[in-house]
């Protein structure tokens, strides 16, 4: 028990050092004044039940500072049940900017994010297709800096940077801190060539790459991590064309779920996916992490009933308490909420047993989403 603690902490300490160090290599992403956007862009939103949000984002939409005629706004609705099509018609009515309210009800067996995101592509007249939810917030910068990165290094998949807002708890300020892991550990694998994960409510790829690795072929049957199964394809066949967007102006905005039992059921979706990895690089990332929370998880008990000695256990848990300081620090100051870190402690106490039962349950694919019920098959 002991050298198994010690080696996993020991190859978890190994990968997030890694990180921590592409993340210092990576350099920052921001549009000069003097910049001239030249790239065609069309917003894909898929939304269901969004009528609470989807004006705001809109708005935020509409106060880009960014040419209209180069900008194409994609609504694709899922079947909504309230009036998120009509805020959005209502939206369109007033607006100067080109808004196209999709729904896939018109169509023939599509339902999903994949097929809305499917039929937004197809419809998309962009060369550059840029993502988000439709319960987001973005600044009025954040299509130069996609633009920007995109016409001076011509990635064909960007990631970009995502972050929570409006955590007035506890509760939703330890989420921030462990959502901004999520997003350094993403950002950072790309640095490294190696990427495992990136956030569908932040990201940008090319219409011409999609139709050229197939799109979603292969991943129909899994319900989330469509964003995730894509980058992987693309950075298969082309290892340096996937990127970051390292930029402040670049960060988009979103809100963490309000209580325990819908945090829970966020996660199981995030991992339900995990067991359909197919690139060993990324199942290697998820197994190390597990494996390093998992045998801190049983050497709690392990070491009250005697099977194993306290000096093993306290200098591993602080290692790796120790390797998450560095790394969140430098993401949460990226991210402006540094003062955020002191929540690191508290999140220390019920990370570990979270890991472990969230991937255990992700195992068996099946949660409710938006009131369907989801089975990855």
């Amino acid at each position: 028990m002991m050298w198994l603690l010690l080696f996993s902490v020991g190859a978890y300490s190994w990968l997030i050092l890694r990180r921590w160090h592409a993340w210092q290599r990576m350099d920052s992403s921001y549009a000069p004044e003097s910049f001239q956007p030249a790239t065609a862009i069309t917003v894909i939103i898929p939304v269901r039940n969004e009528a609470q949000h989807i004006g705001a984002l809109l708005q935020d939409l509409e106060a880009q500072q960014y040419p209209q005629h180069l900008l194409e706004v994609l609504l694709v609705d899922d079947h909504s049940e309230d009036a998120t099509t009509a805020v959005a018609a209502e939206f369109i009515l007033a607006t100067t900017i080109d808004v196209k309210i999709i729904r896939l009800d018109s169509y023939v067996n599509l339902v999903g994010k994949k097929a809305a995101v499917r039929k937004g592509v197809e419809l998309a007249t962009g060369e550059l297709l840029v993502f988000t939810d439709g319960d987001c917030r973005i600044g009025p910068e954040w299509l130069r800096q996609f633009a920007f990165l995109y016409q001076t290094r011509q990635p064909y998949f960007i990631s970009g940077p995502v972050c929570f807002q409006h955590t007035n708890t506890l509760f939703e300020r330890m989420q921030l801190v462990e959502f901004a892991s999520l997003i350094g550990v993403g950002g950072a694998s790309l640095q490294l060539q190696k990427p495992n994960m990136c956030n569908g409510a932040n990201l940008a790829y090319t219409k011409t790459i999609f139709e050229e690795v197939g799109g979603f072929a292969g991943n129909e049957a899994i319900a989330s991590g469509d964003d995730e199964f894509l980058l992987h394809k693309i950075s298969k066949c082309y290892p340096d064309k996937v990127a970051f967007l390292k930029s402040q102006k670049a960060i988009v905005y979103t809100m963490a779920p309000k209580s325990l039992p819908a945090f829970i059921l966020q996660r199981v979706r995030w991992a339900s996916k995990w067991k359909s990895y197919q690139n060993r690089q990324v199942q290697a990332v998820a197994v190390v992490v597990f494996a390093a929370n998992l045998f801190l998880f049983l050497a709690i008990p392990a070491a009250g009933l005697g099977l194993l000695h306290w000096q093993a256990f306290l200098p591993a848990y602080a290692v790796k308490c120790a390797i998450d300081f560095l790394f969140l620090n430098r993401i949460l100051s990226f991210l402006r909420k540094q003062r955020y870190l002191v929540y690191m402690l508290p999140l220390q106490f019920v990370y570990i047993p979270y890991v472990v039962c969230i991937a255990l349950a992700g195992l068996f694919g099946r949660y409710h989403w938006k009131g369907r019920m989801i089975r990855n098959l």
